[in-house]
């Protein structure tokens, strides 16, 4: 079994809060109500979009590990317009902390129209402009996408997976699931 998740933003992207005693984060449990399903990689709690779980323990290695290098597309929001030069220096890829990132597909792309509104909301700053980045990656570092548009300069504001390999959020509202 395959389930694809459009996660919303600030959930757990686990079963259970390991938290502090007495927190009470959402998690996948309170939208995902299937017995022996597991995530096949991760989300950030900060970041929205595709979550893929199985029962099936291939399957899932494939999805996650960073050896069988499945494309991840992401639609991102970021601070600021980039440059060409910018978006060259992702294409080439960067040097972060934790060594090189494998050169990166990027490009801007217009607001999505059919985009769900973040609840709550990306705070809106006046004098700050921003722009809307479609990147992949074939990677699967710490907070990757994140840590390359800060390194050129362009801080991340909204983060949404759209696509992980053939499998696409096409259509699925947020916190909906469908199988895959």
């Amino acid at each position: 079994m395959l389930i694809l998740f459009n996660k919303p933003f600030n959930v757990l992207s686990q079963f259970t809060d390991k938290g502090l005693e007495g927190s009470k984060r959402q998690t996948l449990s309170d939208f995902i109500d299937v017995p022996k399903v597991y995530p096949a990689g991760r989300l950030d709690k900060d970041s929205e979009g595709l979550m893929m779980l199985t029962d099936n323990g291939k399957l899932q290695a494939r999805i996650a590990d960073p050896k069988y290098k499945m494309a991840k597309t992401y639609l991102v929001q970021v601070e600021g317009e980039p440059t060409e030069a910018s978006l060259a220096q992702l294409r080439q890829g960067l040097t972060l902390k934790d060594g090189p990132t494998r050169p990166a597909d990027a490009k801007r792309i217009d607001e999505p129209s059919w985009l769900w509104p973040r609840t709550p909301p990306v705070r809106f700053r006046k004098t700050v402009a921003d722009c809307w980045l479609e990147i992949t990656i074939v990677e699967g570092k710490n907070r990757q996408v994140r840590r390359m548009t800060a390194a050129i300069g362009h801080p991340t504001l909204r983060l949404i997976r759209w696509r992980v390999g053939e499998w696409a959020l096409d259509g699925l509202e947020t916190g909906a699931w469908r199988q895959g």
